[in-house]
């Protein structure tokens, strides 16, 4: 899908609640104060018209940690996958790329997130972080019919400099950027989740903020999907723009 066609298909999911494997979703929009704040964020509950939820589990554990993820897919795609019946792999929260947020299932439950091989454990620390997923293509290829995503389509010309950085990580050299509006809604959901729970709003040294390393499970604070996995994850990718949203939280 070319990136222009997005915004598009984003609204027809928000409009029908219908995903990618034809699943549909009863959305409720709602609001909710920020504590501490006089803000309030705006989210979209989704529910399962089926009522089958089994992709989480309805069980409370404190909250020490928020990891940032993104989905390397669309959002209706993102939605079928992360609300899968029976496969208990999912988020709480998904952040389309026109800002809507996404709201799968309460934060205080959980659902694996981090993978086998996840540094403290895949059950252990899934349960004590909450997971954010920004959809994001991911890693591009550029070809001489314009860059590539890894379903090998075409996602927007080469000259289309603001959709994508050229950054060299883990043997890829171009990555699909975020939008403002994604970074924008990101901060209000940080600042809500960091308040509800007496999260840090703290961020790791620029030296650690793309390595995977046993101390993460100490850090209370916000991390991403690529501190927890040294092999097979990205996200969240170097097209991250971690100085706009520390700035954010000050």
């Amino acid at each position: 899908m070319r990136v222009e066609e997005i915004p598009a298909y984003e609204q027809n999911f928000h409009d029908t609640g219908i995903d990618s494997q034809g699943k549909r979703h009863i959305l409720s929009h709602r609001q909710i104060p920020i504590p501490g704040e006089t803000i309030s964020m705006n989210y979209t509950l989704v529910q399962p018209a089926s009522g089958k939820a089994s992709y989480y589990y309805q069980q409370e554990f404190p909250k020490k940690q928020i990891v940032l993820h993104y989905t390397m897919g669309y959002l209706k795609g993102d939605i079928a996958t992360l609300t899968a019946p029976d496969e208990y792999v999912s988020v709480p929260f998904v952040i389309a790329r026109n800002g809507t947020i996404y709201n799968l299932f309460s934060s205080r439950f959980w659902s694996f997130h981090l993978g086998l091989g996840a540094i403290g454990g895949n059950e252990i620390r899934s349960k004590a972080t909450i997971g954010i997923e920004l959809s994001n293509i991911g890693h591009l290829t550029q070809t001489s019919e314009g860059m590539k995503s890894w379903r090998n389509v075409i996602y927007c010309d080469v000259s289309q400099i603001q959709f994508y950085e050229q950054r060299a990580f883990q043997g890829y050299g171009y990555f699909a950027t975020f939008t403002a509006a994604q970074y924008q809604s990101l901060l209000i959901l940080l600042r809500y989740l960091t308040a509800q729970y007496n999260i840090a709003r703290e961020f790791l040294p620029d030296d650690f903020r793309y390595l995977a390393f046993d101390e993460v499970i100490d850090f209370n604070g916000i991390v991403s999907h690529v501190n927890y996995r040294s092999t097979g994850k990205l996200d969240i990718g170097p097209a991250f723009d971690w100085e706009r949203i520390i700035a954010g939280m000050r």
